[in-house]
C-alpha cells in the first residue's frame, strides 16, 4: 500500500505544481491591483513585484495534503485490522502546525509583526506536534557520537564522569530542544533572504536533500520505515509547489514569496524532522542557516543597526550587487 500511496502523492504533487504555476500567473495582476506588492531594490527598474505570492502555493499545498489524507491509511479502512490512530494523529498534527505557520506568515506579511511575536507564535504552533510525539511514546534519548565520548573521557576527571554513556535520556529537555527546532526553522529561512530566489531556492535544496536522506533510510532501518515515509508524504508536494514558485521568484524576480512562504517552508521542515525522528539530523541540513543566524546575532539583538530588509548594495552603474560593510 505504501507504493500506491507514494504514487498518489506524486500525482497530486504534479497537479499541485501545475495549479501553482497557473494560479501565480493569474494572481500577479490581482495582487498589484490590490496594492499587495513590493519593489525590488536590487534592480534598475522600479516595477511593482507582487507579494506575498507564497500564500498561493501554501494554499495549494494544503489542498493537496487534505486530498491525500485517506490514502496512507486506506489499507486499514473497511478491515478488521486495528486502525493506527497514533500515525493518523501524527499526520494531522503536522498539518495543524503547518496551517498555523502559514497563518502566522500571512499575518506577518499584512501586519509586520514584531520579533517577540515571531518567537512566541511558532512555540504555540509546536504544541500539537509535541503532544502527539509524547502520547505516541517518542524517544527522548540522545546518542553521543564516539568522537565526543572519547573527548569527554580524556577531558573529564574520572571521579566526576567515571564512564561516558553512548546514549543519554534527557527527558523534558528533548521537548525543549524540539520546540527550539520549530522556532529556528520557521525563522531561519526568513532571515537568510534579500536576493531573488534565495528563500525558495534554499528551501528547495534542503527539502531535496532531506528527501534523498529519507529514500536511503526508508528501507534501511525497518522500525523507521513509516517515519521516513511520512516525511516523504509531506515533502514531495512541498517540493512541487515550491519549484513552481521558484520559477517566478528566481532572478529576475516576477514575484516575491513573502514571509508566508518562509514560515510555511520552515514549519514543514520542522514537522518532518520531528515526526520522522531526525530532528538532530535536520540541523546538519540547515548548516548555512545556522551560520547565518550566528552571523546575524549582533543585528538580531540590536548590538548593531538592523534594517527592515537586509539586502546587498545595488550598483546601478554596473547593474550588480556587492557586500555592505557595517
Amino acid at each position: 500500500m505504501s507504493s500506491l500511496s507514494t504514487a498518489v502523492n506524486g500525482v497530486l504533487s504534479l497537479l499541485g505544481f501545475m495549479a501553482c504555476k497557473s494560479l501565480i500567473q493569474e494572481y500577479i495582476p490581482i495582487f498589484v491591483q490590490r496594492k499587495m506588492y513590493g519593489n525590488d531594490q536590487c534592480k534598475k527598474s522600479n516595477d511593482p513585484i507582487p507579494e506575498p505570492m507564497g500564500v498561493i502555493c501554501a494554499a495549494v499545498y494544503l489542498i493537496v495534503m487534505f486530498l491525500f489524507i485517506p490514502f496512507p491509511f486506506a489499507e486499514w479502512l473497511g478491515t478488521e485490522s486495528v486502525f493506527p490512530y497514533s500515525k493518523f494523529l501524527a499526520f494531522l498534527s503536522g498539518l495543524i502546525s503547518i496551517c498555523t505557520a502559514i497563518l502566522l506568515g500571512f499575518a506577518d506579511d499584512v501586519l509586520d509583526l514584531k520579533w517577540r511575536h515571531k518567537l512566541a507564535f511558532p512555540t504555540l504552533s509546536s504544541l500539537p506536534l509535541l503532544m502527539v510525539y509524547y502520547v505516541s511514546g517518542g524517544s527522548t534519548t540522545v546518542v553521543i557520537p564516539a568522537v565526543a565520548r572519547s573527548l569527554l573521557a580524556s577531558v573529564a576527571p574520572s571521579w566526576i564522569l567515571p564512564t561516558v554513556p553512548a546514549v543519554v535520556n534527557i527527558h523534558i529537555l528533548y521537548y525543549v530542544f524540539m520546540c527550539m527546532v520549530v522556532v529556528f526553522c520557521t525563522n531561519a529561512i526568513n532571515i537568510l533572504a534579500g536576493v531573488n530566489g534565495l528563500e525558495s531556492g534554499q528551501a528547495l535544496v534542503v527539502a531535496v536533500s532531506v528527501v534523498a536522506f529519507n529514500i536511503i533510510q526508508v528501507n534501511r532501518v525497518a522500525d523507521q520505515h513509516w517515519d521516513h515515509l511520512l516525511s516523504l508524504y509531506f515533502l514531495i508536494p512541498f517540493i512541487a509547489c515550491t519549484l513552481a514558485l521558484y520559477q517566478f521568484n528566481k532572478y529576475p524576480a516576477r514575484v516575491f514569496v513573502g514571509d508566508t512562504f518562509c514560515y510555511w517552508a520552515g514549519m514543514t521542515l520542522a514537522v518532518v524532522s520531528i515526526l520522522g525522528h531526525f530532528s538532530k539530523t535536520m540541523i546538519l541540513f540547515l548548516i548555512p542557516q545556522v551560520f547565518n543566524f550566528l552571523y546575524s546575532i549582533p543585528q538580531l539583538f540590536k548590538f548593531v543597526p538592523c534594517p527592515r530588509h537586509r539586502l546587498p548594495k545595488f550598483d546601478p552603474e554596473t547593474d550588480t550587487v556587492c557586500f555592505i560593510i557595517v
